[in-house]
């Protein structure tokens, strides 16, 4: 049977997905767009690697290649532990990361083929330990914290959800939990899946999908009810992502479409692991507002000594938020957008 948390975490991971269609990647679902790199096995999709096969449940690729790069693809791993994310998931992220990079051999004759550069980016509903995050910085294993206010709206869905799935599981006796089958289910409702057949059910299985399947429709719901949230992924000159909630994207691309390259302030709202960054538009602070949270490790070192919080995170902001690139996919292909922290400006110090 599938634990609360193991519900909550498919989830997540599917609304992760769903929330970031848009933010500069297409997902992969399905052994057919990579036949060389990816296996489909018993309803799992898996990716080679040197030493083994490793089940993916999200992989997305981005549609441009950087330069001086390999073309990139993204392992979306996601916990809604009760507690901190700890070390041995960060451990695990790095062991199938570095083995998929390492699957590449091209012996005298072979035929070319492509080869990619793989990263994971770990998402978690309530954080992580400092350890994790030590270990992760290392590796360069990106994790994104989405225990912050501006993400309760999605935590609650989940949480309501995989409560309800977990209720139907028990009632109906439920050994196996049909995991393939609800994340089918759950992408069709969603739009972010492949025309796939659904596995089919045994008789004694039927009742429980039946029921599960109204959970899933509704919580697609749920979600599409919050279309004008996106979640925007900006990454600074740091060795963090910073996940950007917004309550209206249109509000962030009118601004931003029409000046794709702008100075914006930053201000930081809470202290210490409550701590919360508010990113506006400098010359317009009213049209559109980002919120994002700083990794554990950054806002103890600056809530650590009386007095230094104020130059501390000021030192954050010249430092490592002096320049977020948001990558976004529309009609035309990739745009990026530059938003610029300026020092000199005293507006935002």
């Amino acid at each position: 049977m599938a634990t609360r948390a193991m519900l909550r975490g498919y989830l997540l991971e599917e609304s992760l997905a769903w929330l970031l269609r848009e933010s500069g990647y297409r997902l992969l679902v399905s052994e057919a767009q990579d036949p060389v790199e990816l296996v489909a096995n018993g309803g799992t999709l898996r990716v080679k690697g040197r030493g083994a096969l490793h089940q993916v449940d999200v992989l997305g690729e981005f549609p441009f290649t950087p330069a001086f790069s390999l073309p990139v693809r993204l392992f979306l791993e996601a916990k809604f532990y009760r507690t901190p994310c700890r070390l041995e998931v960060v451990r695990n992220a790095h062991g199938v990361v570095h083995d998929v990079n390492e699957n590449f051999v091209m012996l005298p004759g072979s035929r070319p083929r492509r080869r990619f550069k793989y990263s994971y980016a770990l998402f978690s509903a309530n954080g992580f330990t400092l350890e994790a995050q030590d270990y992760a910085l290392a590796h360069q294993i990106s994790l994104v914290d989405l225990s912050g206010e501006s993400f309760e709206w999605l935590r609650a869905a989940i949480r309501g959800a995989a409560s309800d799935l977990y209720d139907a599981q028990t009632q109906y006796q439920v050994t196996s939990f049909p995991v393939a089958w609800m994340r089918t289910e759950l992408r069709r409702a969603l739009g972010t899946g492949a025309d796939d057949e659904l596995p089919s059910a045994t008789t004694s299985a039927q009742f429980f999908r039946s029921v599960a399947s109204a959970t899933l429709a509704d919580f697609a719901t749920a979600l599409h009810q919050q279309n004008e949230r996106e979640l925007l992924l900006g990454f600074p000159a740091a060795p963090f992502v910073l996940p950007l909630a917004t309550e209206d994207k249109k509000e962030f691309l009118a601004y931003a479409d029409l000046q794709p390259d702008h100075p914006v302030r930053i201000r930081r709202v809470g202290q210490a692991e409550a701590a919360e960054w508010m990113l506006t538009p400098r010359d317009a602070p009213d049209a559109y507002r980002l919120t994002f949270k700083l990794p554990d490790h950054v806002e103890t070192w600056i809530s650590d000594v009386a007095g230094k919080e104020r130059q501390r995170a000021q030192m954050i902001k010249e430092q490592f938020l002096a320049a977020v690139t948001v990558y976004r996919v529309n009609e035309q292909g990739v745009r990026s957008y530059l938003l610029r922290y300026e020092p000199s400006d005293l507006l935002n110090r």
